[in-house]
């Protein structure tokens, strides 16, 4: 996620780090090309025809793409903030399980299974991370799980999944051996099941993309719209047609990789979710609950935060 001062109104044309520029400058320079070689063409008088192709379709094609950009672009950011406001619930949950676990599991005879429930939980956290990013998610906690339970790990489909149940049955055999009562267990429960929860919501975001028919028509569109723009706008800017083209594209490009970006909010581009921010957020409250040292808050690198 991009993480900077606003910059002034001078600065603010340079910018490039954070910038979809980036993203789009091949797209661009295709689209300037070509509107160099129509101006070209037109001025040494060999598509003089241009002249007569009215500009007035053009507009109306162009409202009727930015309208379609903008829901799209709507729906892609709605899935960023469901994707964000599950984390955000993630963190709270969390830190109430530490919470309780300290409170509901006192005495010398708990302080192993606050140890190992707490611990479990920031490896679910890590594990969750990796698991939406596509990486090893077993490796992704090594540093909070017995070899043994790494290997038991390595078996199991879902990760983060296992860690919840592992939780659960701990807290099930403190019921069954009378050191936690059926009220407060269904309290802790809870709060693994708010867990659950945000984990399934984050794995239907990932797994459930925007209809792909849908996005391809706004890139065929967008790109035919760019491409045929020269042809209109020549006859009546001539010199001026490639600086107009050239800011329309960079709108409409940048708004459809925008969207790109937003529709998967759990990658490592720019403008996707910080979850290694996020995930040692979590790792710092916890253990501050446990007593022990804590890691630095993570800082953004070149303005981007992971």
């Amino acid at each position: 996620m991009i993480v900077r001062p606003r910059p002034n109104a001078l600065h603010l044309f340079f910018v490039r780090r954070g910038s979809i520029f980036p993203h789009i400058a091949s797209k661009l320079l295709s689209i300037t090309l070509l509107s160099c070689v129509v101006v070209g063409l037109y001025e040494s008088g060999w598509m003089q025809w241009l002249s007569h192709v009215s500009a007035p379709p053009f507009s109306l094609l162009g409202l009727a793409l930015s309208v379609f950009l903008g829901f799209r672009n709507s729906a892609c950011y709605e899935r960023w903030w469901e994707a964000r406001k599950q984390w955000g619930e993630l963190i709270i949950q969390a830190r109430g399980l530490a919470r309780e676990c300290q409170a509901l599991l006192p005495g010398d005879d708990n302080a192993r299974l606050r140890r190992l429930t707490i611990e479990r939980c920031i490896a679910f956290a890590h594990a969750l991370a990796a698991h939406l990013r596509g990486q090893d998610a077993a490796a992704a906690c090594t540093a909070w799980l017995s070899p043994d339970e790494l290997k038991a790990l390595r078996q199991r489909r879902n990760v983060p999944d296992t860690l919840l149940n592992w939780i659960n049955q701990d807290l099930a055999l403190c019921v069954r051996e009378q050191r936690l009562s059926d009220v407060l267990y269904r309290g802790l429960e809870q709060r693994l099941d708010t867990l659950a929860s945000s984990q399934a919501i984050c794995e239907r975001i990932k797994s459930t993309p925007t209809p792909f028919a849908y996005t391809l028509l706004l890139h065929r569109t967008a790109w035919l719209f760019c491409m045929l723009l020269p042809f209109g706008l020549v006859g009546s800017l001539e010199l001026l047609t490639p600086v107009l083209v050239t800011i329309i594209a960079y709108t409409f490009f940048g708004l459809d990789a925008l969207g790109d970006e937003l529709e998967e909010p759990f990658g490592l581009s720019d403008n996707d979710l910080p979850l290694s921010a996020m995930v040692r957020g979590i790792e710092i409250d916890l253990l501050e609950n446990l007593g022990d040292a804590l890691p630095e808050p993570l800082q953004p690198q070149g303005y981007i935060l992971q």
